[in-house]
């Protein structure tokens, strides 16, 4: 199973960054999963100078390919002025609404205040379902205080990421048959396979 991490900010050193890196790690590291993490800032110039999918710079052929190879996406954005970044959003008008159907994700978020949390449901969880994309009903949404130099520290947070990563991979199970063993070990309870913990069951539309 390949997981996807996908962060969507400008800047360098990144929260945002750390937060995606840290939730595919832990789905990942479940059962030795493969993982890469794009960083939108590490192909912010391509991707501002592409008008449409011909002649992509390899840059981007890269990270739309592994995108494409993905069995389940981490899609983390930086809140500025009540929405994700531009070039986050261009990034997905270029790819085909079809190439990312069926796919499960977990998506995520930081900002400076908890008001900022209601762009995972009302802008990302939306544009996802817009793509045909499963995503997980746990969300993650992190604070600039969460942080300590840019790397996560609030351990409520790391418990959510632990549950949100179970989310994932049930889910992801169901269209992709992965192993039962992939499922946190201090979890692995008989009854999370019949009935898992996941609310409502996905956000497809």
């Amino acid at each position: 199973m390949k997981i996807i991490g996908l962060s969507g900010g400008l800047s360098s050193p990144s929260r945002t960054k750390n937060l995606v890196t840290s939730i595919v790690n832990e789905i990942a590291g479940r059962a030795s999963h493969q993982s890469v993490v794009i960083d939108i800032a590490d192909i912010a110039k391509d991707l501002g100078q592409a008008l449409s999918t011909v002649n992509l710079a390899p840059s981007l052929q890269y990270a739309y390919q592994q995108l494409e190879d993905a069995d389940i996406l981490v899609i983390g954005v930086p809140v500025y002025k009540a929405s994700y970044p531009g070039l986050f959003k261009h990034f997905f008008d270029l790819i085909d609404p079809k190439l990312l159907e069926g796919k499960v994700a977990v998506i995520a978020a930081t900002g400076g205040s908890d008001q900022h949390a209601l762009v995972l449901e009302h802008q990302l969880r939306t544009l996802l379902n817009y793509l045909g994309i499963y995503s997980a009903p746990k969300t993650i949404f992190a604070k600039d205080t969460d942080f300590t130099n840019y790397q996560l520290n609030n351990p409520v947070i790391v418990e959510r990421i632990d549950a949100v990563a179970d989310q994932a991979l049930w889910l992801a199970r169901q269209h992709h048959a992965a192993p039962v063993d992939s499922i946190s070990p201090h979890k692995a309870k008989e009854d999370d396979f019949e009935v898992p913990p996941l609310g409502l069951l996905s956000s497809y539309a």
